[in-house]
């Protein structure tokens, strides 16, 4: 079973954001990535034609989700599975 959840480490304990449907004594691996959120300029990542290229982008959220939706795994394994094979 693969499960990705948000958690907040308090006190030394590692504390789900949500309610975990898990059986008590259940004995996990956990893989900790931060979440800390992007704080930067964004702009600088892309060319002002890409910008403007990317308003004209006719990609719908059910497109987005299908595509989503086919990655095995979590997207950050992809991710990370795209980068090794640089």
């Amino acid at each position: 079973m693969r499960k990705t959840f948000e958690a907040v480490y308090e006190n030394g304990v590692l504390r789900p954001v949500q309610r975990l449907s898990l059986p008590d004594q259940l004995r996990v691996t956990v893989t900790i990535s931060d979440t800390t959120p992007f704080e930067g300029d964004a702009s600088a990542y892309f060319s002002a034609e890409e910008w403007e290229a990317a308003l004209r982008d006719e990609i719908s959220l059910d497109e987005v989700r299908q595509a989503l939706s086919s990655i095995d795994g979590s997207l950050s394994d992809a991710v990370i599975a795209l980068r090794e094979e640089r």
